[in-house]
Formats: C-alpha cells, sequence, structure tokens
C-alpha cells in the first residue's frame, strides 16, 4: 500500500508534460486576461481559475502525494520561460497555489478524486493566491466592497474552471482510455461527485 504513492519517474514526467502543457496556456491567458481587465468590476478575475488548474488535472491523472504542486510550480515555470507579464512572480505564485492545493489532496488522504475535492483545491489555490497577493501588497488598498468581489470573482472562476473543468477533463481523459496509460492497473477512475 505504501509504494501506491511513491513517485516513480514516468509519474514525474508525465505531470511535467501535463504542467508544461498548461505552461503554454498560462502564456496565452495572460493576454485574455489584460483584455477583460478594462471592463472593470474585476471581471478579468472570472478567468484567473486556468492559472490553478495544472495541480487538480495532474492530481485527478496521476492521484499521487506532490504532483498538484509539482505541476503548478513547472507550469509556472514553463509561463516564465515563455516571457511571462509577471516575471519572477509566476514562480512564487505557482508554490503558492500549489503548496494550497496539494493541502486539500492531503486532507482527503490522497485517495479521493471527486469534483468536490477538485472544488477544494481550486478554493484553497484561491486562497493561497489571495494570501500572495496581499503580500505583495496591491490588493490592500482596495475598498472592502472591491476587495469583495475581487475575491468571489477569483473564487468563482476557480471552482468552475479548476475545479469543475478539470475533473471534467479528467473525466473525459478517462472516457479515451489514456489516463489509464499513466496509471496503475486496477486504480479507479474519477469520483462523480
Amino acid at each position: 500500500m505504501k509504494n501506491r504513492f511513491k513517485l516513480k519517474l514516468s509519474d514525474i514526467l508525465v505531470t511535467t508534460v501535463v504542467a508544461l502543457v498548461f505552461g503554454v496556456i498560462y502564456k496565452l491567458w495572460g493576454p485574455l486576461y489584460y483584455a477583460i481587465k478594462p471592463l472593470g468590476m474585476h471581471l478579468e478575475q472570472l478567468i484567473y481559475g486556468m492559472w490553478f488548474i495544472a495541480a487538480t488535472v495532474a492530481f485527478l491523472l496521476i492521484r499521487k502525494p506532490g504532483v498538484g504542486l509539482l505541476a503548478e510550480i513547472a507550469a509556472a515555470s514553463g509561463e516564465f520561460f515563455m516571457g511571462s507579464e509577471w516575471g519572477l512572480a509566476v514562480l512564487l505564485s505557482g508554490v503558492a497555489q500549489g503548496l494550497a492545493a496539494e493541502l486539500v489532496f492531503a486532507a482527503v488522504g490522497y485517495r479521493k478524486y471527486s469534483v468536490s475535492v477538485a472544488v477544494a483545491a481550486a478554493a484553497a489555490a484561491t486562497v493561497g493566491s489571495l494570501l500572495l497577493d496581499s503580500l505583495q501588497g496591491y490588493i490592500g488598498d482596495l475598498a472592502l466592497w472591491n476587495l469583495s468581489l475581487l475575491i468571489v470573482f477569483r473564487l468563482t472562476g476557480a471552482v468552475i474552471i479548476a475545479g469543475w473543468m478539470a475533473h471534467w477533463l479528467v473525466s473525459a481523459l478517462e472516457d479515451t482510455g489514456v489516463a489509464e496509460l499513466v496509471r496503475p492497473v486496477g486504480t479507479a477512475t474519477v469520483d462523480p461527485d
């Protein structure tokens, strides 16, 4: 049973490949974020959850300790090396968001793969990102109503994108049989809840 949770080289490689795909998506997501930002009312926060999806997809796919954190750091690194608008700050974001999501996976003993776990991990990544943003100081000056709007929109986007959408994506991969190529034989599919 203990070996079930031990990371193999193939787990690390698959996690890294998945993360690098999301790193490209993260890089392409930046211009969309900035295109929505001028609309105001923090509407851009509704798509912020895309930056949390690597952790949830990697965990739901690989199902081992550490892959959520590894995926977020690798995706952030990929985004950084492609010339991220945010520079080195994306690496800190990857650590904060990945660690927060990983805490949720640890809380369920790395044994539950449901949509509720993905949603909880997305919410935790949101908290991690907000803590980092508050340490960097840019959200501390917002009026309470404005900060509340930012938090609600970021959380909503995270739940939809990094929670439900991540679960749907891995379920779709399972339907094609691709997920079985990276999991031990006999491992169950994602939980439908």
